[in-house]
């Protein structure tokens, strides 16, 4: 029961953390050569139409100027999915889209999806024509909202939440001390395998290290798939009723060597998955404004692992 009492104890303050995560304007990592020049490259829309909770003004500010600064054109999409808004776009990006502006803990169970069936078959017809689709879904209920769109790409999001799993009869503090242990990718543990993401143009791009924050747990099939995040074998996946709501009574099942990064070919066009989404931005949480995201210890790595995702979007980087 002690091991419960310190899950619900972080079910209780992580909710708070949420509502006080903020952008870090300060936050501006070095980009010593741009991929195009300034406002010249590829048109880059990130949705904002499905309550999404990153957007460009907010909690997603760092990325959009990060790609800016690259010579992306970045720019809101803040109408429903059509062929017609597509056509704007060369690169869409989809983060933590929701079904509906309700607190997390009070979503429907099953999570609905986010995206009515006529835009999920928009994006895939311009997927297949060439266009190329970045979908961030993090945990529970955002990985609901976004697992139909998913689907019709070959993956299979999970509905969840990601962590380490804790030894059998752990006390609080070892509970807490695991929960609190960042999740680390690296190529020596085959956590980050060698894509063409994690290369770069050259080796001043290489990546040795990238930190993800929680987030949730998947799979892909189809031809094309290559992993770039595995979770490491002793991870599992909490799967409440309702967000950050755990009890003795959770279920939970093992997800070592699942997926929280993966890229697929499909038609002519490329989709990138990933199952957190902190790891691309820069925002500062509570009162005490701690740094998430490409702006804290261990994830230095983080913002040229986002630049090297676009550039493989943008056809740029090849595998």
């Amino acid at each position: 029961m002690r091991v419960v009492a310190a899950i619900l104890a972080c079910a209780v303050v992580a909710p708070a953390l949420i509502a006080q995560q903020l952008p870090d304007r300060d936050f501006r990592p070095p980009v010593p050569r741009p991929a195009y020049g300034p406002a010249s490259g590829p048109r880059l829309c990130l949705d904002e139409a499905h309550h999404n909770f990153h957007t460009l003004d907010d909690r997603f500010w760092a990325f959009g100027e990060l790609a800016r600064r690259d010579g992306y054109r970045v720019a809101p999409s803040r109408t429903a999915i059509t062929a017609a808004a597509l056509a704007e776009c060369e690169l869409f990006v989809i983060s933590n889209a929701q079904s509906s502006g309700l607190p997390w803990d009070r979503y429907p169970s099953p999570t609905p999806s986010a995206f009515a069936g006529a835009e999920i078959a928009a994006l895939q017809s311009w997927v297949d024509g060439g266009g190329s689709l970045l979908l961030i879904a993090d945990h529970m209920p955002l990985a609901g909202a976004a697992a139909r769109l998913a689907a019709a790409f070959g993956a299979s999001f999970t509905d969840g939440f990601a962590y380490k799993a804790v030894p059998a009869g752990a006390n609080d503090s070892v509970t807490a001390a695991v929960r609190g242990t960042p999740t680390l990718f690296v190529p020596a543990d085959g956590t980050l395998p060698l894509h063409a993401i994690v290369r770069g143009r050259d080796s001043t791009e290489r990546v040795t290290q990238v930190r993800s924050f929680t987030g949730q747990a998947f799979r892909v099939e189809g031809a094309g798939t290559a992993p770039v995040m595995v979770l490491p074998p002793d991870f599992i996946v909490l799967l409440p009723r309702y967000a950050w709501q755990f009890d003795a009574n959770t279920k939970q099942e093992p997800v070592g060597g699942w997926l929280q990064g993966a890229t697929r070919r499909v038609g002519r066009g490329r989709v990138a998955f990933f199952g957190e989404a902190a790891m691309f931005s820069a925002q500062v949480a509570g009162r005490e404004k701690r740094p998430m995201g490409m702006n804290a210890p261990l994830a230095e790595q983080n913002a040229q692992f986002a630049l090297n995702t676009l550039h493989w979007l943008s056809g740029l980087l090849d595998r």
